[in-house]
C-alpha cells in the first residue's frame, strides 16, 4: 500500500510539474505574442509560396520579428491555423506584435506597391521604371519592343504612346507584362472615350491619329490650360496643308544623337519624324499622352492662331500671322542673345 501510494504521489507530482510547465509556457507565449516587435521603421517580410509553419517561424526568428520561434509555433498550432498562412510580402510596422502580424498573414493583407508612368515619357523610359522596381517580376527582360507588343497580343503595332500614364498599385511578384496590360487597356479606354467625344472639325482619320497628336501636345507644354490652344494650332496647320514644324518630333527622330540642343542642321535632316521636312503627322506617337492631352487633341480650341513660341516662363505666345510670330520670336527667344 505504501509503495502504491508513493507511486501515485510521484505521478501526481509529475503531472503537476508538466501541467505547470505547460501553463508557464502558454503564458509566456501569450505575452510574447502581445509584445510589440519593436522595429524602428516599417519593413517588409515575405512568406514564400509553399512555406510551412516551421519555415515561416524560422524566417520570423531569423529576422528578429519573434522573440522565440517556439512561442509563435505554439500559438499558431493551438489556434488550429497552421495551414492557413498566406504567401506574400507583408509590411511590419513598429506598432505590430507577432499576433497582429499573424493576423495579416491569415487574412492575406499583403503590402501594396505603386509604380508611376509619367506623362510625356517615352516607352523606353517606361520600361526602365518597370525594370528598376524590386517587387515587379521582370518577365520581359531582354525582349524587344516588338516582342513585348506580341506578348500583349498586339503584334505588328508600335509600342510608343500606347500605355496610359498613371500610378498603378499592385502586389509583390506582379509581372511587368501584367502591369503593361493594365496600362495598355487603360489607354485604349481613354482614347476611345476621347474619340467618341471628338469635335466634328478635327481632321483625323483614325483614333490613332488623335493619339499621335495628343503625344505631340503633351510634349509641347506642361500647362493644361494651353493644351487645347496648341492642339488648335496644329489642327489648323494640318487643314491648311502646312507642316507642323514641332521640335519634339524632331528630337524623337534624332534618337540617341540628341544631346539637349537642336541645331539648324537637325531641323533640315530628314527623318520620318521631322515635321520641318515632312507634312502631316509623324508615323507613331512620340510619348505617353495623358487624359488632358487626349481631350485637347480631340477637342482643340478654336481661333486663328497658326504659330506659337515659348515665352520663357512656361507659357506660350500665339500668333495668327508669320509677321506676328517673327515679332514674338524676337521678343521672347532672341532678346539677350544679340
Amino acid at each position: 500500500m505504501i509503495r502504491r501510494h508513493r507511486l501515485w504521489l510521484a505521478i501526481a507530482l509529475l503531472a503537476a510539474f508538466v501541467l505547470g510547465g505547460v501553463a508557464l509556457f502558454d503564458h509566456g507565449s501569450r505575452v510574447a505574442m502581445r509584445t510589440a516587435i519593436g522595429v524602428k521603421h516599417p519593413l517588409l517580410f515575405t512568406v514564400p509560396a509553399g512555406a510551412d509553419l516551421g519555415q515561416v517561424a524560422a524566417r520570423l526568428a531569423s529576422a528578429g520579428l519573434v522573440s522565440q520561434r517556439a512561442y509563435f509555433e505554439w500559438r499558431v498550432r493551438w489556434a488550429g491555423v497552421a495551414g492557413a498562412l498566406q504567401a506574400g510580402t507583408y509590411e511590419v510596422l513598429p506598432t505590430d506584435t507577432p499576433s497582429t502580424l499573424l493576423e495579416k498573414m491569415l487574412k492575406g493583407q499583403t503590402k501594396t506597391f505603386a509604380i508611376t508612368f509619367v506623362e510625356g515619357t517615352r516607352f523606353i523610359e517606361l520600361r526602365r521604371v518597370l525594370d528598376a522596381h524590386p517587387y515587379v517580376v521582370h518577365s520581359l527582360a531582354g525582349q524587344s519592343d516588338d516582342q513585348v507588343m506580341a506578348a500583349l497580343g498586339r503584334a505588328g503595332e508600335a509600342a510608343e504612346g500606347w500605355f496610359f500614364p498613371s500610378t498603378y498599385h499592385f502586389k509583390a511578384e506582379t509581372s511587368d507584362l501584367a502591369l503593361l496590360k493594365r496600362a495598355h487597356q487603360r489607354m485604349r479606354k481613354e482614347l476611345d472615350t476621347a474619340w467618341q467625344g471628338r469635335a466634328e472639325s478635327v481632321p483625323y482619320k483614325t483614333p490613332y491619329d488623335a493619339l499621335i497628336m495628343a503625344s505631340i501636345v503633351e510634349k509641347e507644354t506642361a500647362r493644361a490650360d494651353e493644351r487645347p490652344a496648341i492642339a488648335g494650332v496644329f489642327v489648323r496647320r494640318l487643314k491648311n496643308g502646312m507642316k507642323l514644324q514641332t521640335d519634339p518630333t524632331v528630337i524623337y527622330g534624332m534618337g540617341d544623337s540628341y544631346t539637349g540642343n537642336i541645331r539648324r542642321a537637325d531641323l533640315e535632316r530628314d527623318t520620318p519624324y521631322n515635321t520641318y521636312t515632312r507634312k502631316g503627322l509623324p508615323p507613331t506617337p512620340i510619348a505617353l499622352p495623358g487624359a488632358a492631352a487626349l481631350n485637347a487633341a480631340t477637342s482643340p480650341a478654336g481661333g486663328d492662331a497658326l504659330y506659337f513660341v515659348a515665352r520663357g516662363d512656361g507659357s506660350h505666345q500665339f500668333s495668327a500671322s508669320l509677321g506676328e510670330h517673327d515679332d514674338a520670336v524676337r521678343r521672347f527667344q532672341l532678346r539677350g542673345k544679340r
